[in-house]
């Protein structure tokens, strides 16, 4: 199928690649559907892309890959949402934030998906270990504003 995007014009995405949340998510609750796309071939991000707003995508990661102890305390009601009896069979992404030279990620927000059936959650953790500036990684200096600085 192809979607419209604001950044990438008209892609192709697999029908596997779609993914469903009934209530949508934090501050968008009419937005359900979007596509993950993978931003390269060994990256760790995501675009994920609203199916219906070209304008509306998030940059998000399994936060596992830069926070090895990140564990999630999930209520059954929560899982059994998306089909689950535990978070085994879920994949689990963060949205990402550039804040100054750092990526972020909402710790606290984490998106929760049911990879067989495609649906998802996006949970409110009560964990103040997790926050939703959490640090995932600096980003290099660019060389134009080092030599701003020198």
């Amino acid at each position: 199928m192809v979607i419209e995007t604001s950044r990438f014009g008209g892609i192709e995405v697999d029908a596997q690649r779609f993914i469903q949340f009934p209530k949508g998510l934090l501050g968008f609750p009419d937005d359900h559907d979007f596509a993950l796309i993978q931003t390269g071939e060994n990256s760790a991000f995501y675009w994920m892309q609203s199916v219906a707003r070209p304008d509306l995508a998030f940059v998000v990661c399994d936060p596992r890959l830069f926070v090895a102890d990140y564990k999630l305390a999930i209520k059954p009601e929560e899982l059994s949402a998306i089909g689950m009896d535990n978070v085994d069979g879920c994949q689990v992404f963060v949205i990402v934030n550039k804040v100054d030279d750092t990526l972020t990620g909402n710790l606290q927000g984490p998106l929760v998906i049911n990879v067989t059936t495609r649906t998802g959650r996006q949970l409110v953790l009560a964990d103040k270990r997790y926050s939703t500036r959490y640090p995932l990684m600096q980003l290099p200096a660019r060389p134009e504003a080092v030599s701003k600085t020198a």
